[in-house]
């Protein structure tokens, strides 16, 4: 059997979930089968020094994704990869309109976000009208999916929905050697966030909960860097909460999530939360936002979490207090996420719509 070569494309491969999932997925193609390459707007991140030597890399060293298509093109024509999978939705975007120049390619496009939430300008609203020249677009949940027949007009049978998959091997690998932090007070509950610190990812109402919790041996860590950060340390400022430490971004966040009384997802919405994933995979009981993107086919409630609306800040600063009383049971919360989101489950969906869309038989690898 020829095997079949897939182009992944991406802006970088920084430590985003998009980018955690191409180098998931291109790490573990059985390459009896499968011949994986990914293809940079700019070679630069987190995720390259976990990429397996035998993934080739080819570096655009183009800074912004609007000025990338041409290049993107001209390697697509060069290449002739049997199937090019589009990992990121500005790029899935643009390359919609001209996936009718490539007939014997395979195009697939792996959605990340709840579009009509997430993609507010005009221009690039425009190029979803050709978004069903795609062969197959990945959803990762059924909001997601929803969301694209909804406000799209997207064919129903152009989509697929295939939940993020977690690696607990990597996961257990950076987790062998983890110390708990200074930071992480034994006489104070330690609750964790992580996240982009941007407006999507809802942490000002989350400093907003916190300011009802001033009084409690609470500590909150926030791991993430983004656009907002000046905006959210002046909040924590403003608002006196010295409870809150902004951690940056952390290349271990896995550390912090195991050694949490608490995980919450202050999201206003999401694709399909990885880091909610995670930390059911460290065994750390979450709080969640009730918003758009999958939620509700993570939590399991009372087993591996809670649903609340981060809204009513008062609520859920009392939700908090609640589950900081109870005790959660680590392994029931890991099994709930590696019985459903396994990476060797989720791959399999993977493989399965690869070999289809080349007409080929699905086979399950051996070991």
């Amino acid at each position: 059997m020829k095997k079949i070569s897939i182009l992944f494309i991406l802006p970088d491969l920084e430590t985003g979930g998009a980018e955690r999932i191409v180098t998931t997925i291109a790490n573990h193609l059985p390459r009896e089968k499968f011949e994986p390459k990914i293809m940079l707007l700019r070679k630069e991140g987190g995720y390259l020094e976990f990429l397996k030597n035998d993934v080739a890399i080819m570096d655009l060293k183009t800074p912004r994704i609007r000025h990338s298509l041409i290049p993107i093109l001209k390697e697509i024509r060069k290449r002739k990869p049997d199937i090019v999978f589009s990992g990121f939705g500005e790029v899935n975007a643009y390359l919609a309109l001209f996936i009718k120049f490539f007939p014997k390619i395979k195009f697939i496009a792996r959605e990340t976000n709840v579009v009509s939430q997430h993609v507010t300008r005009k221009e690039i609203r425009f190029f979803y009208k050709f978004y069903n020249n795609y062969d197959k677009i990945i959803c990762q949940s059924d909001d997601m999916q929803n969301d694209l027949i909804e406000n799209f007009k997207i064919k129903k049978e152009k989509l697929v929905k295939i939940n993020n998959p977690v690696d607990f091997e990597f996961i257990n690998e950076r987790l062998a050697n983890s110390e708990k932090g200074e930071s992480f007070k034994d006489d104070f509950k330690n609750i964790v966030a992580i996240g982009n610190l941007s407006s999507r990812k809802g942490f000002d109402n989350l400093l907003k909960v916190f300011s009802h919790l001033k009084n409690e041996k609470i500590l909150l860590h926030i791991l993430g860097a983004g656009r907002d950060q000046e905006l959210l340390h002046q909040m924590k400022k403003d608002l006196g909460l010295e409870n809150v430490i902004f951690h940056g971004q952390q290349k271990n966040p896995y550390q912090f999530l195991k050694f949490a009384d608490l995980f919450i997802l202050s999201s206003r919405y999401e694709g399909f939360p990885n880091v909610l994933l995670e930390a059911g995979a460290c065994g750390t009981y979450s709080l969640a936002n009730n918003c758009l993107g999958g939620i509700t086919e993570i939590i399991q409630p009372g087993i591996n979490g809670e649903i609340s609306n981060i809204e009513n800040h008062e609520e859920f600063a009392g939700n908090i207090l609640r589950i900081l009383q109870d005790n959660h049971d680590s392994e029931a919360i890991k099994n709930s996420i590696s019985s459903r989101f396994s990476k060797d489950f989720i791959l399999k969906k993977y493989e399965d719509v690869f070999l289809k869309i080349c007409n080929q038989p699905f086979q399950p690898s051996q070991g």
